[in-house]
């Protein structure tokens, strides 16, 4: 859920409460002394793939996609949580932990809050599915249904999933995503008893928040245009301005643990049902001299899917050629 926060609260944020290693953290001070969010963007884009060490590099691509996203810029925060997830490093010294399992699912959160269902679909079609974190599996059986949401055209459309978003709100298992849950089904169906259930059970969490009319969600396309039963009005009565220093952070998965020895090992560039589809995507990477590979994979469904990958390189550097040659990809991990 993406929320509405001030260029000064971001930017005090950037000064106050992030703990990079040496070169990171001198990057982040100087951003943070420009005059506006957007120079301090810009400096962040210019310096991060500069740093030092790798564990910088990733470490400052992760702080650059939450100010990114924070502000509303979306698809070059998605870019930013990939490469990030492509760099096989640990986190920089005195930064929270964030697995790049975690770091694919903030892009598919980017992609869904651009309302390209399309892309967010790939990134969920990734290792990520088969993730040993509950908390991950649960942040993508949540997302696989905001994608079905985000391709609705009518509200008929969205009633299979508002079922099934009903049955996750009631499982133990899905118990650390309650709030977006609930908040996905006041905000599509209009119904009260999910915006009164959040109040009362989670009351501190961004998400109550909004149903109280403290803070607001940015006009992302996904909250905006997808089709809804009723409108979702928030209260009037609570809504109190907040100070820029409680402005809350955009509400993302909590932290995956993860060793940090993981990396990556393979790009992969597309999945496809038919086969022939995924043979011409090869011939396309051959001609521009990759060496790519088809793996069949068969989900629980008894649907075979074709992958396109290509290894990753001792350099770690195979997913910035590709993506200079023109192709979209992601990484796989092992």
């Amino acid at each position: 859920m993406s929320l509405k926060i001030t260029g000064t609260a971001v930017l005090l944020m950037m000064a106050s409460s992030l703990l990079f290693a040496e070169t990171a953290k001198g990057a982040a001070e100087k951003a943070a002394a420009k005059d506006n969010l957007e120079q301090s963007i810009a400096w962040l884009k210019q310096t991060v793939p500069a740093l030092e060490t790798a564990a910088d590099r990733r470490s400052g691509y992760i702080f650059l996609g939450s100010v990114l996203e924070q502000s509303g810029n979306y698809t070059d925060a998605l870019n930013a949580y990939v490469q990030a997830a492509a760099i096989g490093a640990g986190d920089a010294e005195g930064m929270p932990k964030r697995s790049s399992e975690q770091l694919v699912i903030d892009a598919v959160r980017c992609a869904l809050s651009c309302g390209d269902w399309s892309s967010a679909q790939n990134y969920l079609n990734s290792q990520v599915r088969n993730s040993s974190d509950q908390t991950v599996i649960s942040y993508v059986k949540l997302y696989e249904q905001w994608i079905v949401l985000c391709r609705a055209e009518k509200t008929e459309d969205t009633k299979e999933a508002v079922a099934i978003l009903k049955t996750y709100s009631s499982l133990d298992s899905m118990k650390t995503i309650r709030p977006q849950l609930l908040l996905t089904l006041w905000h599509i169906t209009g119904d009260k008893s999910y915006s009164d259930n959040l109040k009362k059970n989670f009351p501190e969490s961004p998400e109550a928040a909004i149903v109280k009319g403290q803070i607001q969600t940015l006009p992302a396309p996904f909250w905006y245009f997808v089709p809804r039963t009723s409108s979702a009005s928030p209260d009037t009565a609570d809504a109190a301005p907040m100070a820029k220093s409680e402005m809350p952070a955009v509400t993302a998965p909590a932290p995956a643990s993860k060793k940090s020895s993981e990396k990556v090992m393979r790009q992969q560039l597309g999945l496809f049902k038919d086969k022939a589809n995924a043979e011409n995507l090869v011939s396309k990477l051959k001609d521009k001299g990759f060496a790519a590979k088809i793996t069949e994979e068969v989900r629980p469904s008894g649907t075979t899917y074709y992958i396109v990958a290509v290894d990753e390189t001792k350099e770690n550097n195979m997913g910035d050629r590709l993506r200079s040659a023109g192709f979209e990809c992601y990484p796989i991990f092992e």
